[in-house]
């Protein structure tokens, strides 16, 4: 593993007992019953994610309440049940990984992405399963459930990956069954960000930049193929490398974005203000909410969101070096790229910086799955860390019996 985690063990360090439940005791005294005391989250990570809430909460608000208060109203119920579930997992995720084995959570996450395709299309797409009160999307599932088993897997090889080929052939086949799900419904835009965190879990894994490297070129016809067989990506293409050609068509959404961008200044229009959501640019509730807050608050007030964005990455690459073991480390790792970097592809999109993709915007951006998953992975982020700095008679798992654990 590279010097990013050069403080962790090398073994996947799960142990399969149960839990202690007693105080050690002197030689002949009864064992006393530990009461369960919850453990302490961490509070720059929790500021950070309340502050995202808050902030996604106003701005779904500002972008979508001039048609009406339903999306403000469903997000805030989105949530509240993301936060109660990131609550519960913040206590309880390292004891469930003992009961549901990472495995099997792929096999949840490909039944799902297969029973996606043949729902009813919305919006020609097939990626929700509607469930009345709310439309799931598999793949939102399916990236906390691919992250969770390459770290796994990875924890108990890292440090002979860039000497044995043959240890990279079952996560990147685990990967390229969930991208090729993905891919079928379609959707190119989450296997890509995947892909990426996927690389960049293997590198600190100890994998090789050769080897890596030879992993990119053997994409490159699989891309090329998605550009070509479905002609509209192609004129997306083209149209990021010269939306004004195309402005009335492939280059529309790309153009009003960038309107947007530039006309909120320094400061903006003032929350609300935002000319451009008055039914000109598609989906700004959604996939160009960070075109909106651009317009609204301005430069200033969207180098503030990205400053809390980096300091979560910064914040979660610290939580993932302190870690005690290589799991914790990867799966902190590849848990809080995966945010981050899904937020700065949806910002570098908004501004024409890459091309247009529906790739939704973490913490802001309206959808049900997007924002409870989301939550979901900083509820398991703030129980691995949480668990590792709590006292040894209180942590919900033990870190030092597992050297038998894949032998």
């Amino acid at each position: 593993m590279v010097k990013l985690f050069s403080k962790t063990k090398k073994r996947n360090t799960f142990s399969r007992r149960p839990t202690t439940l007693f105080r050690e005791t002197a030689h002949g005294e009864k064992p006393m019953l530990e009461s369960w005391q919850p453990l302490k989250i961490d509070k720059r990570l929790a500021f950070i994610v309340f502050a995202f809430v808050c902030f996604g909460l106003i701005f779904t608000y500002s972008s979508s309440a001039f048609d009406s208060t339903s999306y403000f109203k469903r997000q805030l119920i989105f949530d509240g049940l993301g936060i109660a579930v990131a609550l519960f997992l913040s206590q309880t995720y390292l004891p469930l990984q003992r009961i549901f084995k990472p495995i099997w959570l792929m096999y949840g996450a490909w039944a799902l992405l297969l029973i996606v395709l043949f729902t009813e299309p919305i919006a020609n797409v097939h990626r929700w399963i509607n469930l009345g009160f709310f439309n799931l999307q598999p793949s939102e599932v399916a990236k906390v459930a691919l992250v969770i088993y390459v770290a796994d897997y990875l924890s108990n090889v890292q440090g002979r990956l860039s000497k044995n080929w043959k240890l990279l052939l079952k996560p990147l086949v685990v990967s390229g069954i969930t991208f090729a799900l993905m891919m079928k419904a379609p959707d190119l835009g989450t296997p890509m960000l995947m892909g990426a965190v996927v690389v960049l879990m293997l590198f600190v894994a100890g994998a090789s930049l050769k080897q890596l490297g030879i992993l990119f070129a053997c994409s490159l016809p699989i891309i090329a193929y998605q550009l070509i067989f479905y002609a509209y990506r192609l004129e997306r293409l083209l149209s990021f490398l010269n939306p004004e050609a195309q402005a009335g068509g492939a280059g529309y959404q790309l153009n009003l974005s960038r309107l947007a961008v530039g006309s909120g200044g320094w400061f903006g229009k003032g929350l609300g203000n935002s000319d451009l959501k008055l039914e000109y640019l598609p989906a700004a509730h959604t996939d160009f909410i960070f075109s909106i807050m651009c317009e609204e608050i301005g430069l200033i007030g969207v180098l503030i969101v990205i400053f809390f964005f980096c300091w979560l990455l910064v914040r979660g690459i610290s939580l993932a070096r302190v870690s005690k073991n290589g799991f914790n480390s990867l799966l902190i790792f590849g848990l809080t790229m995966t945010v981050c970097m899904q937020a700065f592809f949806n910002m570098a999109m908004a501004i024409g910086l890459m091309p247009t993709k529906g790739i939704p915007l973490p913490f802001f951006s309206y959808g049900g799955s997007s924002v409870i998953m989301t939550l979901v992975m900083i509820g398991i982020i703030l129980n691995v860390a949480a668990s590792e700095a709590a006292p040894k008679a209180r942590r919900l798992d033990d870190f030092s019996d597992y050297k038998n654990r894949n032998r």
